[in-house]
């Protein structure tokens, strides 16, 4: 979903500059209060810009956060496309593994904002999800079966591995309040301590 400015043929450095602002701004409101309990005023009030200023850039509330939902599965999605069906299976799933949690530590409102959108139905990425993402996941999965066919991993059901990574991984994003309310610690010591644990029960069990 591209903003009314960008459809402009050409379009100017303080335009684009607001784009990314009205999107940050609206990626704070999202994360905080979800698509229901968000409007155009509280992401024009936190942009620091008029509501018609704003809707020069984006027509509709539904406009930004289909916007910054297709930003954001292409970044989440990146980490597995680069599974690499040549390397060696534990450390490319550890890799994996790895490279999510990092995510979740550096890109909590993003997990966030995906969440409540799956969490309310996918109203706005339905079609990407039982598309891109599933074409993705399916083509990944076969990865993860030749190697258990090849002895090199552990049996094991492929999808079910791949929704157990985002679960353990995203967790740390998604309900940051009750870790931090259970452990009492600093983000550093829990997201190192959560790589420790994960690696050594994804590596263990996965095995051959």
């Amino acid at each position: 979903m591209k903003s009314r400015a960008a459809t402009t043929k050409r379009r100017t450095r303080i335009q684009r500059e607001n784009e990314e602002l009205i999107l940050e701004s609206a990626l704070e409101v999202f994360s905080k209060h979800g698509f229901r309990g968000s409007t155009i005023d509280q992401i024009a009030s936190a942009a620091g810009m008029s509501k018609p200023n704003l809707l020069y850039y984006f027509r509709r509330k539904e406009d930004i956060h289909r916007a910054l939902l297709n930003r954001l599965l292409d970044t989440w999605l990146a980490p597995l496309r680069a599974l690499d069906p040549k390397g060696d299976p534990l450390p490319e799933i550890q890799a994996y593994i790895a490279r999510k949690l990092e995510m979740a530590r550096d890109y909590p409102r993003e997990s966030r904002l995906f969440a409540n959108e799956i969490l309310q139905g996918a109203p706005h990425i339905g079609d990407e999800l039982s598309g891109p993402l599933k074409e993705l996941v399916d083509e990944k999965a076969k990865v993860i079966a030749s190697w258990v066919d090849e002895g090199r991993l552990a049996p094991c059901h492929p999808h079910h591995l791949i929704f157990s990574i985002w679960a353990t991984t995203q967790h740390y994003a998604d309900f940051d309040a009750q870790v931090r309310s259970v452990l009492g610690r600093a983000a550093p010591a829990r997201f190192a301590d959560a790589a420790e644990h994960l690696d050594a029960l994804f590596m263990r069990g996965l095995a051959p």
